[in-house]
């Protein structure tokens, strides 16, 4: 009995004391990452059919020998003249980060990172009310590059985190929260063996869980998984 309690305790210290995934503890591997565009088609189900939403086209380019740009395009199919771009820049080597806009139809959004203080604006559209923002923070990922840096990641079965993420939302939780990897199988997706990556994260209350599929030799993600408080869409790459 007591090599199986040594064993427990050990195995316990270890489940708490997990360290928070952050910049500064990094995992990632940036050999992994290379300049790429590929485009996905967005999808909600309704009674059980997919409905054609439009399509998410994302850049990936290292600017120079230090910066990443992450750069995402929306095109709604029944807006084709609506512009939505996201734009995020990120350090290559451990996915700190730079900048961040938003720009679409509803809301204009910038974000700037300092070393402790975030500053920017968020301009809500239709009421034309502007925020300033300016908020302290430090060592974390920016909201929209948590599902890119998941791709380099040492993925394994069964790996789990929780990662320290800032998200702006006047509508959410906004300031530094958590994204939470909850579980990782490896699988088959159209032929392809994959990480299935499931996440949730603290901008709804996790009630958002995204499954990504991604390729174990190129670590492109090939699908998403949405299910947003009983709400389904998916993204399928095409290319």
């Amino acid at each position: 009995m007591k090599p199986f309690l040594v064993l427990l305790l050990v195995s316990s210290i270890n489940l708490f004391s997990q360290k928070l995934l952050t910049p500064a503890n990094s995992t990632i591997d940036p050999k992994l990452i290379k300049d790429e565009t590929s485009e996905a088609v967005w999808y909600a189900e309704n009674a059980g059919t997919k409905i054609e939403i439009g399509s998410i086209i994302t850049e990936l380019k290292k600017l120079n020998k230090t910066d990443l740009l992450i750069k995402t395009t929306v095109k709604l199919k029944q807006a084709p003249d609506a512009k939505w771009t996201d734009s995020t820049i990120v350090k290559t080597a451990n996915f700190q980060p730079v900048y961040h806009s938003s720009f679409n139809m509803m809301r204009d959004m910038v974000l700037k990172s300092g070393k402790t203080k975030i500053t920017g604006y968020y301009l809500d559209k239709k009421s034309q009310k502007k925020d300033h923002i300016e908020m302290d923070a430090a060592d974390y990922f920016d909201s929209s590059s948590y599902p890119m840096l998941i791709r380099f990641s040492p993925l394994k079965e069964n790996y789990t985190t929780d990662l320290s993420i800032f998200d702006y939302n006047p509508d959410a939780k906004k300031g530094l929260i958590k994204a939470y990897i909850l579980d990782v199988k490896k699988t088959d997706y159209s032929g392809k063996k994959v990480w299935a990556v499931k996440t949730t994260d603290d901008i709804r209350d996790k009630t958002t869980i995204v499954t990504y599929y991604i390729d174990t030799e190129t670590r492109k993600i090939l699908k998403q998984d949405m299910d947003l408080g009983g709400k389904k869409m998916t993204l399928e790459t095409i290319q």
